[in-house]
């Protein structure tokens, strides 16, 4: 699958979730748990698709395209952000000020990124990678993401080296917490892939 095609795919499904969270902002128990759930659904794509990226696309952008350090510097420092928002959405509940507070500025953030790249870096990435690039490193994204971390991890370096090393153990680590804690009910379903 072409790497633009993947990413696509999953900036549809998070722009999806964050539309139906700015929908649902009642304050019923039922309500605030489906919320929950939501806003859970979003970190954990989230930071799955960060992790890939930041693992594989933006050294990529770096090798091939004019100016890619920079636009890749860019890129992860908005994906930074984005993810200690995530650890604040995490760390509190649905109907908290710090965590309506979070929702709000990381779902803005989110899209802003999702505009910068589909805009400003895949058109320039789509002129320097060959077709066969681009298939070559979307399939090794999907295949990353089944293994990558579930949670945001904004303590955590965000070099491509460090994402393959210690990302894969904070994954480990998340996926058995998923399962301890009941979490793993509330992953996203997979986005559908042409």
């Amino acid at each position: 699958m072409d790497v633009l095609s993947f990413l696509r795919a999953d900036h549809e499904s998070v722009l999806g979730m964050i539309e139906s969270l700015e929908r649902g902002r009642g304050n019923s128990a039922a309500e605030l748990d489906a919320r929950r759930r939501l806003a859970t659904g979003l970190v954990i794509a989230s930071s799955r698709h960060e992790a890939v990226e930041e693992q594989f696309f933006w050294p990529e952008v770096r090798r091939t395209v004019p100016d890619g350090d920079e636009l890749a510097d860019r890129a992860i420092g908005q994906e930074d952000a984005a993810k200690r928002l995530l650890q604040q959405i995490e760390n509190s509940e649905p109907g908290e000020p710090a965590f309506e507070q979070a929702l709000t500025e990381v779902m803005s953030a989110i899209r802003e990124h999702i505009e910068f790249e589909q805009s400003q870096v895949w058109p320039l990435f789509e002129k320097a990678e060959s077709a066969q690039g681009r298939e070559a490193l979307g399939k090794k994204m999907e295949q990353a993401e089944r293994a990558a971390p579930t949670r945001p991890h904004p303590n955590t370096p965000s070099g491509s080296v460090v994402q393959k090393t210690a990302g894969l153990a904070a994954a480990v680590l998340d996926k058995v917490r998923d399962a301890v804690t009941g979490r793993k009910d509330d992953q996203p379903p997979r986005p559908p892939r042409p």
